[in-house]
């Protein structure tokens, strides 16, 4: 899988997960738990994306 269309599938999972804790969240009995481990995933995620990002402008 080229980089562009592996970072381009990472920020949907990031999109997606942003989606299930703003859900997660808004829950009157919301699972803290669960909160604590979308953000993680999120947070990531997001580490990940910019690393390849980096990787893909010092490859440009």
């Amino acid at each position: 899988m080229p980089l562009s269309h592996r970072i381009e599938s990472l920020k949907k999972r990031h999109t997606d997960i942003e989606e299930q804790l703003h859900i997660e969240e808004s829950r009157a009995a919301g699972d803290i738990s669960k909160i604590n481990q979308l953000k993680r995933d999120k947070l990531n995620l997001k580490d990940e994306i910019m690393r390849l990002e980096s990787q893909k402008v010092d490859a440009a």
